[in-house]
C-alpha cells in the first residue's frame, strides 16, 4: 500500500510539474522524477514500430460489453503467434479476421508507440486514409479518396465518426486528444446497415476503455520540443459488487512551431484539456448499463496558414506590396507576418447511456441514448501585417440527440440477425462574420470607401430530424459458407434559413462604391429552406472459409449520404443553390484475410471499385470569396490494398501496408476554374483531380522488445509512412498541388517495475527527419493559395506508470 501511495504521489507531482512549468523547468522536473522513481539504470531500448495497422498485434482479450471491442494489449511477439483482436462491428463479439469486411484495427499501444494522440495524425497508420485538417471546424476524413468536404455546417461527412457507439455529426467533434482509447476500427467502403448514420466512404469507430471492477490506475507525462507538455491520468475500480467507475483526465500544451515575426510570438499551438467520467452497473449477468459523460476544451491559435503560392499572375503579392505589407514566402522559415493572428476556442461534450439486456430467450436488446454539444469560435487573419481583413470566419453552436434501439438474435444459430431503429436530431446555429480594416479597398482594387472598415454578419440555422429502420442477417449456409445481407432505410427532414444583415461601419457611399458594397455584403434573407429525402443503404456479402485461418469474401454495397443545405449566402444561382442532393455510392469488393505459417504471418488484401453519383463537396466562389456546397459530379474510386504483419522472431515484429487508389471524376462539367484558366466554369471529367486524394499511400513499421535485466525490458520502434502528391483545392490548379512526402516516427524505451507500479519510460521523435510537408490548403484572393504546414521534428520524453 505504501508503494502504491508513493507511485501515485510521484506521478501526481510529475504531472503538476509538467503542466505548470515552462518547458525547461518541466524537462528538469521530468529528469528528477525519472531519477527518483528508480536508481535502476534505464537501459537501452529497442526499435520497433507499432503494430501494423489492422494487423492486430494485440494480446487476446476478454469479451467486452456489446458495442465495445475487447481489451487488446499492444503489439507483443512474446506469445509466439499473432494474437487475434475482438471487434463488434457486426454488433456481436468476433475476431476481426473472421469478419468479411475490409477493416484496420489500432489498439492503445499502437497509438502510444507512434505518439498518435490526435485524429489528424491517424493517416500515418491507417491505409487509404487522408485527414484534411486546418482546425476543428475545417476537419474532414477521406477513405479511398472520398470524403474531403470540409468547413460546411450544412453537410455531413462521407466517413462516419463514432465514439462509443455514438455518432459525431461534426468531424471536428473528434478533434480532441486520444483519452483512454481502447481501440480504433476503420471500416472502408459504404456503411450504414448497422451503424447509426448512412455513409458512403467508411466508418471510424472509436472505443474507450470501460470501468473495471478491479483497481486499474495509470498516469503519464510527456515533455518535448516547442514547449510541448502533456499529462494524463486514469483511475478505475469498483464502488460495490455491481457498480464500477472510471475517471480519466488530460491536459496538453503546445508552444507552437511557427513564429509570427509581427510580434515575435509562437503560433500553431495552444492548450487542450478534457475529462471523461463513467459508471458501469451490472446487477446480474443479464443486465449491463454504461453511462459516460465527457468534456473537452481547446484554446489555441491553430489554423494559422503560411503563404504557399501566388498563382499564375502573382497579383496577390503585387497588391500586398501596394498596401505596404511584408509577406514571408519561404516555408522553410516556419514564419508568418500577421497583425491580427488566428485563434480558436472549442467547447464540447456529451452524456450517453448504453443499456444491454439479455432476454430469457437469449435475445439481446440494446438501447443507446446520447446528447452532445459542440461550440466553435474562430478568429482568422488575412495573412498580412496590415489592416485589410481584421477577422473573418464562422462560429458554430451545435446540439444533437441520438437514440438507437437494437434487438439481436442469439449467436450460434444458423441465421443470426440484428434489427433496429435509429433517430437523430440536430439543431445548429452559425454566424459568418467579416471585420474589414482601413486598407481593404486599396488591396482589393474596390472603389474608394466601398469596403473599408465594414462589419458584415450573417446568421444561419439548421434543424434536422432523421429516422431509420435497419436490419442485417448472417446465414451460416454450412461450416465454410456464410451469406450476409443488410438493409437500411433513412428518411431525413431538414429546415434552414440564412440571413445576412446590412453591413455596418464605413462611410456613406453611392454609385460604383455602393454597388461593390452590396455585391459583397448586401442584406439577404433566404426565407425558409426545406429539404427532405429517403436514403436507402444495402449490403450483400458472400464469405468462404478457404482454410481454418484463411477467409475469402465478395461484397456488394450501396450507400447514400443525405442531401444538405448550404448555410452561406448564395451567389447568382439564388436560393436553389443552397440545396445539395443525395450522394449515392455503389461499391464492389473482393477480399482475403489470412493467418499463415502457424499464425506467425498475417496477410490481408482487397480489390475495390466504388462509383459515387452526385459527389458532395465544397467549391469556392472567387467573386464573393466564399465556399459553397455542390454536387461535384460523379466520381470513381478503385484500387487495391495490402496489409501484412510478420512475427520474425520472439519479440520482433515487422509490418507493412500499401494502397493504390485510382480515383477520378467520371463527370464534372461545371467545376470551378483554376486561376490559370479564364472561364466561368471548367470540365474536370476524366481527371484525377479530387482534393487530397493520393494515388499511393504506404507504411512500414517494426517493433523489437528484449529483456535486458531481470524484470526490465527494452524496446525500439519505428514507423515510416508515405503518400504521393495531391491537389489541395477543388479547382485542381497546378499551383495548388501539395508535394509527396514521407514521415518517420521513432521511439526507444524501457519497461520495469518500481515503487509498486509498472513503469514505461521512452524517448521519442515525431517526424524524425524533419520533413517539410503540408496537410491542407485554402484558396485566397487573386488566385493565390495559403496552406497549413505540418509539424516539424519533435523530440520528447514520456513516462507512464500503471498501478
Amino acid at each position: 500500500m505504501k508503494q502504491n501511495k508513493l507511485a501515485v504521489a510521484i506521478a501526481a507531482a510529475y504531472g503538476i510539474a509538467l503542466i505548470a512549468a515552462p518547458q525547461a523547468q518541466a524537462q528538469n522536473a521530468a529528469a528528477l522524477a525519472v531519477a527518483a522513481i528508480s536508481d535502476t539504470a534505464v537501459g537501452a531500448a529497442s526499435v520497433a514500430a507499432a503494430a501494423a495497422p489492422g494487423a492486430e498485434l494485440a494480446a487476446a482479450a476478454a469479451s467486452a460489453a456489446d458495442g465495445a471491442s475487447a481489451n487488446a494489449a499492444g503489439a507483443d511477439g512474446s506469445l509466439g503467434v499473432i494474437a487475434s483482436v475482438t471487434v463488434s462491428t457486426r454488433r456481436r463479439n468476433e475476431t476481426s479476421q473472421s469478419v468479411p469486411t475490409t477493416m484496420s484495427v489500432l489498439d492503445d499501444k499502437t497509438l502510444d508507440n507512434n505518439r498518435i494522440y490526435r485524429v489528424q495524425d491517424l493517416q500515418q497508420l491507417l491505409p487509404s486514409t487522408t485527414v484534411n485538417f486546418v482546425h476543428a471546424r475545417q476537419l474532414s476524413f477521406a477513405v479511398r479518396g472520398l470524403g474531403n468536404n470540409t468547413a460546411s455546417d450544412g453537410l455531413e461527412g462521407s466517413v462516419g465518426l463514432y465514439l462509443d457507439n455514438v455518432y459525431l455529426a461534426r468531424p471536428g467533434m473528434a478533434a480532441f486528444d486520444a483519452l483512454d482509447i481502447q481501440q480504433l476500427e476503420l471500416l472502408r467502403g459504404p456503411q450504414g446497415t448497422l451503424f447509426g448514420k448512412n455513409t458512403t466512404a467508411g466508418v471510424l469507430n472509436i472505443t474507450t476503455k470501460q470501468p473495471t471492477f478491479r483497481s486499474e490506475n495509470s498516469a503519464s507525462i510527456s515533455v518535448g520540443q516547442d514547449k510541448y507538455a502533456q499529462g494524463k491520468a486514469s483511475i478505475s475500480g469498483a464502488f460495490s459488487d455491481t457498480l464500477a467507475g472510471r475517471l480519466s483526465v488530460y491536459k496538453t500544451h503546445e508552444g507552437g512551431y511557427i513564429t509570427n515575426v509581427y510580434n515575435g510570438s509562437k503560433v500553431q499551438g495552444g492548450d487542450r484539456e478534457g475529462a471523461r467520467a463513467q459508471l458501469l452497473f451490472e446487477p446480474d449477468a443479464k443486465v449491463s448499463v454504461r453511462v459516460i459523460a465527457d468534456y473537452n476544451a481547446e484554446d489555441s491559435n491553430n489554423g494559422t496558414m503560411v503563404f504557399y503560392s501566388a498563382g499564375p499572375t502573382g497579383k496577390w503579392l503585387t497588391q500586398a506590396a501596394a498596401v505596404g505589407a511584408h509577406v514571408i514566402n519561404n516555408p522553410v522559415l516556419y514564419s508568418v507576418n500577421l497583425d491580427s493572428g488566428s485563434h480558436v476556442t472549442v467547447h464540447q461534450g456529451g452524456l450517453s447511456t448504453e443499456a444491454n439486456w439479455k432476454l430469457d430467450n437469449d435475445y439481446k436488446f440494446t438501447s443507446i441514448s446520447a446528447f452532445r454539444f459542440w461550440n466553435f469560435t474562430p478568429r482568422n487573419d488575412d495573412g498580412l501585417d496590415v489592416p485589410i481583413v481584421l477577422n473573418v470566419g464562422a462560429l458554430a453552436r451545435h446540439r444533437q440527440f441520438t437514440q438507437e434501439l437494437r434487438l439481436a438474435t442469439p449467436q450460434g444459430r444458423e441465421v443470426e440477425s440484428v434489427v433496429g431503429a435509429y433517430y437523430y436530431y440536430q439543431n445548429l446555429d452559425n454566424t459568418n462574420f467579416t471585420y474589414n480594416g482601413s486598407l481593404t479597398d486599396q488591396f482589393n482594387g474596390s472603389p474608394v470607401g466601398a469596403l473599408n472598415n465594414l462589419t458584415s454578419l450573417a446568421d444561419g440555422h439548421l434543424r434536422v430530424n432523421s429516422y431509420a429502420l435497419f436490419g442485417q442477417s448472417i446465414w451460416h449456409i454450412d461450416p465454410k459458407w456464410d451469406l450476409t445481407a443488410g438493409l437500411r432505410a433513412t428518411y431525413e427532414d431538414k429546415f434552414a434559413y440564412e440571413i445576412r444583415y446590412a453591413p455596418t461601419g464605413g462611410v456613406a457611399v453611392t454609385g460604383a462604391a455602393l454597388a461593390a458594397r452590396n455585391a459583397r455584403y448586401g442584406a439577404y434573407n433566404s426565407g425558409d429552406v426545406r429539404l427532405s429525402n429517403l436514403s436507402p443503404s444495402g449490403l450483400l456479402t458472400l464469405a468462404y472459409k478457404i482454410d481454418t485461418d484463411v477467409l475469402g469474401f465478395a461484397s456488394l454495397s450501396h450507400g447514400e449520404k443525405s442531401g444538405g443545405i448550404n448555410l452561406t449566402v448564395p451567389g447568382a444561382a439564388g436560393v436553389n443553390s443552397l440545396k445539395v442532393n443525395n450522394e449515392k455510392a455503389n461499391n464492389v469488393e473482393l477480399g482475403i484475410k489470412s493467418n499463415l505459417w502457424e499464425r506467425r504471418a498475417q496477410i490481408n488484401a482487397s480489390l475495390f471499385a466504388n462509383v459515387v453519383r452526385g459527389y458532395q463537396n465544397n467549391a469556392y466562389d472567387p467573386t464573393t470569396l466564399s465556399s459553397y456546397l455542390t454536387n461535384a459530379g460523379d466520381v470513381r474510386s478503385r484500387g487495391a490494398e495490402l496489409e501484412t504483419t510478420f512475427l520474425v522472431a520472439k519479440g520482433f515484429t515487422l509490418g507493412a501496408n500499401a494502397a493504390f487508389n485510382d480515383v477520378k471524376y467520371l463527370k464534372y462539367t461545371n467545376a470551378p476554374c483554376p486561376p490559370e484558366i479564364s472561364a466561368t466554369s471548367c470540365d474536370l471529367s476524366g481527371r484525377h483531380a479530387l482534393v487530397n486524394a493520393p494515388r499511393w499511400t504506404s507504411s512500414l513499421n517494426a517493433q523489437y522488445a528484449q529483456a535486458i535485466a531481470d524484470g526490465v525490458e527494452g524496446y525500439l520502434s519505428a514507423n515510416t509512412s508515405y503518400r504521393t502528391e495531391v491537389y489541395g483545392t477543388l479547382d485542381a490548379s497546378k499551383y495548388s498541388k501539395l508535394p509527396a512526402y514521407a514521415l518517420t516516427n521513432l521511439s526507444a524505451g524501457t519497461r520495469f517495475k518500481a515503487g509498486g507500479a509498472k513503469w514505461d519510460v521512452s524517448l521519442w521523435a515525431k517526424n524524425a527527419f524533419d520533413k517539410l510537408y503540408y496537410t491542407s490548403m485554402w484558396n485566397t484572393s487573386f488566385g493565390a493559395y495559403n496552406a497549413i504546414i505540418g509539424t516539424p521534428r519533435t523530440v520528447g520524453l514520456t513516462a507512464r506508470a500503471d498501478f
